[in-house]
């Protein structure tokens, strides 16, 4: 074989092993299953009796969630956050799911496609959504990772299956997850330490629930609804 048939094969194999990798260790581990069922100071203690292996876990959770959400990210942040530090927590968490967003958006583009196509167009919302995207992609790919439209999953997988251009769909999603990505980590490190920030956590509480209205107000002019 030449050396770009082996690109091309890597290309498609590595995201779909990392991900098949990740979500077996999450759903069908005892360590994994562990994870589902705690809140961020149970799972910051979680990660911390790795010892030196913690950070591999942390990795881990926060490439599977955005994949596959089995619990809030806010959690998975929140949790990284507390175990290494302010800094590491952040560029662990965004770092993660910016690639856990592209190995879905390359599971979808060269190996699951038709499923993947299939089950978005199932949501109304959804297939008006990759519509957009796929005539403006950079565009919608930002808007979809700033303000909750549609899930985070949906927009990467969306992209996978439209005609969005890779580089359209990276430098997007680098952007746009960025701010969302800070605020959920704070979150997630303010609920415990909630009577020593209990100020900055109710800003932050407001922009949250701001970005959630402002995804409401652009979901239902996608639908045509009116808002009341």
């Amino acid at each position: 074989m030449n050396k770009s048939l082996w690109l091309k094969i890597g290309r498609v194999a590595l995201p779909v092993c990392l991900i098949l990798a990740g979500v077996f260790f999450i759903f069908f581990t005892d360590s994994g299953k562990e994870l589902t069922h705690m809140n961020v100071e149970e799972m910051s203690e979680y990660l911390r009796s790795f010892g030196a292996y913690s950070i591999i876990l942390g990795m881990a959770a926060v490439f599977v969630q955005v994949i596959v959400p089995f619990i809030p990210f806010v959690l998975v942040a929140g949790a990284n956050v507390l175990v290494f530090g302010l800094f590491w927590g952040l560029v662990i968490n965004y770092t993660m799911a910016v690639l856990g967003s592209f190995a879905a958006f390359m599971f979808a583009r060269y190996f699951g496609h038709d499923r993947v196509e299939s089950g978005l167009a199932k949501y109304a919302t959804v297939r008006i959504f990759n519509k957009r995207m796929e005539e403006q992609g950079l565009f919608y790919v930002l808007i979809g990772r700033f303000i909750p439209v549609i899930p985070s999953t949906a927009v990467s997988l969306g992209a996978g299956v439209t005609k969005v251009r890779i580089r359209d769909f990276i430098l997007g999603t680098v952007i746009g997850k960025l701010p969302v990505i800070l605020l959920e980590s704070f979150i997630g490190h303010d609920l415990i330490h909630f009577h020593q920030y209990k100020g900055r956590l109710a800003l932050l509480g407001l922009i949250f629930v701001t970005l959630l209205l402002l995804g409401a107000v652009f979901k239902n002019k996608l639908t045509g609804k009116t808002v009341e």
